[in-house]
């Protein structure tokens, strides 16, 4: 590890928090969504606007996020997210309108950006290799229980002192983690480039990036065959070709296209992509169910989910564990390789996707939902864990940054996707319960696959 005044667990701890912070937020707003709207007298429009422009800017800025940090300094990349970040919250908290909120929501949504993949590239770089994927599959576990608490926490803060106190929650975990970030955190840096930043790839993968999300994002409300969805997915399609094209021709490209020459990288990226969508989904439609069909409260259906999302953060630690197996690179043995790990993982999360989707027992519903919750949340924080032990340490946040941006586009996808599905189910009469029921069963099915044919492909090298 990269020595520094305070040691090891500090360079954890701040970047934990920091993710853990992330985490609540996203979770905790979206309870309090209802109060926003009365409160502000938002539109319909104003109020899917608060969530959408977060995801877009976090979407869109993930990739160069990530590679700004290995080029100009992680350290300062990660402190400049977090104190964004915080910012941010602090706008979100005083904001006397929908405008305001909005445009904060947006600038927290690029101070996520910066945390997610450079708090990873940071832990790649500050310790060991089999240190860091034991750091970051801890950091991912304490995250997770940024799931658990959120929904919670959320609904108690929006139901007692309001919904401004849920971004004033954020403020002091993004300024702890600031200070011990400040305090521990090393200085690190690609050395094999050049301090240069490619500003028309830059503009093209923002572009690209930014319309592809908000294309997912409104395409339920705007048809799926309609001419504006389908004009707009050409033309996110359009910039990221020529993102790709610019990028093969640039001295010092934003992203190193190399990545998907190393079939590790693109097996991982991919399985562990299907994984999330299963995730995304599972999460979702649990929410409806238990609501809509079994007619929890809000509050009791977020107590409901500590369980899958405590198994969560269990995944997440022992992802780290299971992923320093690569350490000794591709000599380690087939059976104990991150491509055989991942496949027996998307296996284990398709049965127990297909256990909840067969569930009508309670016991069994909550039994099931919590091992969706170990099994898929191993899956996604091994994804990333993984996938910086096959790179070189120097490209870490570059490699982040594109694994985060597929987990988390394609999984918004498939939110809208079911979203869309289930309106349909039961506009052909079927109800919420069998229509839910049926969606998770299909999506287990390709996650099934998935998971067979990654294990099928560990017997081999990759």
């Amino acid at each position: 590890m990269t020595g520094d005044r305070w040691g090891s667990k500090w360079i954890l701890a701040a970047v934990s928090i920091a993710l853990f912070c992330v985490q609540i937020d996203y979770f905790a707003v979206n309870l309090a969504l209802p109060r926003i709207a009365a409160d502000l007298h938002a539109a319909t429009t104003d109020l899917q606007w608060v969530i959408s422009v977060y995801m877009l800017t976090l979407g869109a800025f993930m990739v160069p996020a990530g590679r700004i940090g290995d080029i100009f300094g992680r350290r300062r990349a990660l402190l400049a997210g977090i104190a964004l970040f915080g910012a941010a919250s602090v706008c979100c908290a005083i904001a006397p309108d929908a405008g305001v909120l909005i445009a904060a929501r947006a600038a927290q949504g690029i101070g996520a950006a910066l945390i997610f993949p450079v708090s990873v590239s940071v832990l790649t770089n500050a310790y060991s290799a089999e240190e860091s994927s034991r750091a970051i599959g801890l950091a991912y576990g304490i995250a997770g229980l940024g799931n658990a608490a959120g929904p919670v926490v959320g609904g108690i803060l929006t139901d007692t002192l309001g919904w401004r106190a849920v971004f004033w929650l954020l403020v002091p975990f993004a300024v702890v983690s600031l200070i011990l970030g400040m305090l521990a955190i090393p200085e690190t840096f690609d050395h094999t480039v050049a301090r240069r930043l490619d500003l028309t790839g830059l503009g093209l993968i923002v572009t690209g990036v930014g319309l592809f999300t908000l294309t997912v994002d409104r395409a339920p409300s705007w048809g799926w065959t309609s001419a504006a969805t389908i004009g707009a997915f050409a033309a996110a399609v359009a910039l990221l070709a020529a993102f790709v094209a610019v990028e093969r021709r640039t001295r010092w490209p934003l992203l190193d296209l190399s990545l998907l020459g190393n079939g590790r990288f693109v097996v991982l990226v991919a399985a562990g992509t299907v994984a999330n969508v299963a995730y995304a989904v599972t999460v979702f439609l649990s929410t409806l169910n238990l609501q809509q069909v079994r007619a929890l409260t809000p509050l009791a259906a977020g107590l409901l989910f500590l369980g899958p999302s405590a198994g969560a953060a269990l995944g997440g630690v022992l992802s780290g564990r299971l992923a320093t197996s690569d350490v000794a690179g591709p000599a380690a043995p087939a059976g104990h390789s991150p491509i055989a790990v991942m496949g027996a993982g998307c296996t284990a999360a398709a049965l127990a996707l297909g256990l909840l989707a067969a569930a009508g027992d309670p016991v069994i519903y909550v039994v099931a939902l919590t091992a969706c919750g170990l099994t898929m949340g191993f899956v996604y924080a091994f994804t990333t864990v993984a996938t910086q032990a096959v790179v070189p340490p120097e490209r870490a946040g570059g490699a982040a940054g594109v694994t985060l941006t597929f987990l988390v586009t394609i999984a918004g996808i498939g939110v809208a996707v079911a979203g869309t599905t289930l309106e349909a189910l039961q506009g052909n009469g079927f109800g919420s319960g069998s229509g839910i029921a049926m969606i998770l069963a299909v999506v287990a099915a390709p996650l099934l696959v998935a998971g067979l044919v990654v294990l099928q492909r560990s017997r081999s090298r990759v």
